[in-house]
This record gives C-alpha cells, sequence and structure tokens, in this order.
C-alpha cells in the first residue's frame, strides 16, 4: 500500500511518521534509526552545550543515513539562546528544522533563503494559523494527552486535530496519544496527513541514551501514571508521576513563581532520572501513551509494526 500524503512529500519520507524532539534524548542514533525505517528522525539542538556538538551529531547521522532528518530546536528554554545552535544547522543545510516552544518568528526570518523545510509544534487553532502565515510547511499539533510541553487549554487530540485541519491549508501532523497503528489510521481519519511520536520512541533500542530505569517505567505505567506540571508557569507539561513531580505540585499549589520552582524542573533534575535512572531525585517527561506501551523493539521493528497494523485497518475499510 501506499503511503503518500502532502507531508511524506514536503519531506520526501516513506511513511507520514516523525520522532519527536525529546529533550537530551534525540540524537544520532535515533534519528538515523527512524529516518532509515523509513520516517523523519530529529536531533535536538538546544540539548547540545555546544553548537559545534550538533555540527558533529548532524554530520554523524549523515555517516549513518542517506535520508532525511531534522533538527529540533526548543525556542522557549528559560535562558537558552539559540542563534548559534541555529547558525550550524543552516550551515550544514539540514533538510528539515522543526520548532517547539515560543515564538519562531524569529527563525522563520533567518529560514526565507532556504530550502529547509519548516515545522512547527502547536497546540491551539490560533498558534497554528500563525505558523502558516510565518510559512510553515505542516504544523505538528499536540492533545493534551502527550509527554513534554503541552497546550493551556486541556483540549484533547480527538477534538483539537480536525479543529486544526479546518482552520489552516497546510498539512497537520497529529501528535499526543499516538504510538501504534491504530493512532496512526484514527490521525489521517481526522484529517491530519502524518503523526508525531514522542513517548513511543524513548521505549526502543536506538534511543541509547534513556536509562534502563526511565524505559522501565514507561513500560510499567499506565495512562493514569502521569501527571501534568509546570501550569502555574503557564507552560504545562506531562511527565510520570513520582514523588518529585508531587513535589513540584504542591509547590505550585501556592503558586510561588519561576525562581521558586526552577531547581526542581530544571534540566538537572530531568537528567538525574533519564540518565542516571535516579527517580527519587528528579523526573521524565511522558505521555498517557504510556498505558498503550508493553516493548522495547527495534525503531525498524516498531515502524513495520505501525504500518503492518495499520494497513490491516486499511484493508478491513476497504480501502487501498
Amino acid at each position: 500500500m501506499k503511503w503518500k500524503t502532502r507531508v511524506t512529500e514536503a519531506l520526501d519520507i516513506k511513511y507520514p511518521i516523525i520522532q519527536g524532539g525529546l529533550a537530551y534524548l534525540a540524537y544520532s542514533d535515533l534519528a538515523a534509526a527512524v529516518s532509515n525505517a523509513g520516517g523523519l528522525g530529529q536531533i535536538t539542538a538546544m540539548s547540545l552545550a555546544d553548537p559545534e556538538d550538533l555540527r558533529n551529531e548532524i554530520r554523524r547521522v549523515r555517516t549513518l543515513t542517506d535520508k532525511p532528518f531534522g533538527v529540533n530546536f526548543a525556542v522557549g528554554q528559560q535562558g537558552r539562546p539559540y542563534d548559534e545552535h541555529l547558525d550550524i544547522a543552516i550551515e550544514e543545510n539540514v533538510p528539515v528544522i522543526s520548532m517547539t516552544g515560543g515564538n519562531p518568528a524569529a527563525i522563520f526570518e533567518r529560514l526565507k533563503d532556504t530550502n529547509i523545510k519548516k515545522l512547527v509544534l502547536v497546540a491551539a487553532k490560533r498558534q497554528a494559523q500563525k505558523a502558516e502565515q510565518l510559512g510553515a510547511d505542516a504544523v505538528m499539533v499536540v492533545g493534551q494527552e502527550g509527554g513534554g510541553h503541552l497546550g493551556r487549554n486541556d483540549t484533547g487530540t480527538m477534538v483539537l486535530i480536525p479543529g486544526v485541519v479546518d482552520s489552516v491549508n497546510i498539512p497537520v501532523i497529529a501528535s499526543g496519544g499516538i504510538g501504534d497503528g491504530r493512532g496512526l489510521m484514527a490521525a489521517l481519519a481526522l484529517g491530519a496527513e502524518g503523526i508525531e511520536m514522542g513517548t513511543r520512541f524513548i521505549a526502543t533500542e536506538e534511543c541509547i541514551h534513556a536509562s534502563k530505569i526511565y524505559k522501565e517505567k514507561i513500560l510499567s505505567a499506565t495512562e493514569s501514571d502521569t501527571v501534568v506540571i509546570k501550569r502555574t508557569l503557564g507552560a504545562p507539561a506531562r511527565a510520570l508521576s513520582n514523588a518529585w513531580t508531587d513535589k513540584i505540585l504542591e509547590l505550585e499549589k501556592s503558586n510561588p513563581g519561576y525562581e521558586a520552582l526552577k531547581t526542581l524542573i530544571s534540566g538537572s533534575a530531568n537528567k538525574r532520572f533519564i540518565y542516571d535512572g535516579d527517580e527519587e531525585e528528579g523526573f521524565a517527561w511522558a505521555g498517557q501513551v504510556v498505558g498503550l506501551i508493553e516493548d522495547v523493539p527495534t525503531v525498524e521493528e516498531l515502524i513495520s509494526r505501525i504500518i503492518e497494523d495499520a494497513e490491516k485497518i486499511r484493508e478491513n475499510w476497504g480501502m487501498d
């Protein structure tokens, strides 16, 4: 069966499956594996302290795959200028740049004379319309089920996706709560032309930076074992529930502000869990899709399974 959509055509990929930015986890091994399996893998730029480290990761991806890949910029990170990293991505002429958090207008200005494809993660119709006005090639739309940073309106994927599809002319990529072939077909039925997955790609063999404990927690968690933190900062984000997120939520009851929370929600606290498996001294992002994740396959096995299951659904629907 053919999987041609405007997303596969624009990004020159076989399947309409995109790997999320995954702070501190999305590096060359994972990105290349996703691209080799027919999707679009991504490197997370702002998790690399030195811009030259980003150059090295980009070049390493190119030694591992000849397929398109992306570089993700989390432009809303506290106190993290991205100009030098963006310079590297442009110099290396990466095929795709995706943007999450914050206002992407400055990046669009820098990219306007390039052939780099531009994707923007949004969580509301207004944001999608603004991205289209700026010149986005597609929008990735995350529903409330997703892991990591979300929209402020608690809108689920089933309602959000068709609403955004109806509000823009560019392709929509669905994100949030998607981890298998059923999710892919559901997204297409809602009018999306591809999917983005984050949490599901953490539980793969090629996500080598994720600790064994982190992956085990994803496998054992149910859809009820995640919580949304940082609401009081206007930046809600979903993580695995543990004692550390309990501390954050308890402190947030008094709306203390960023300074009071910054140590608890820092990248260091995140890395203590996801790298070192120290769940007592940190936290880990994850979406409600953890309730559907039961194994740690290779990326190729995962994507093959998603496509195989989706094709069975297409056959049942009588689709070519």
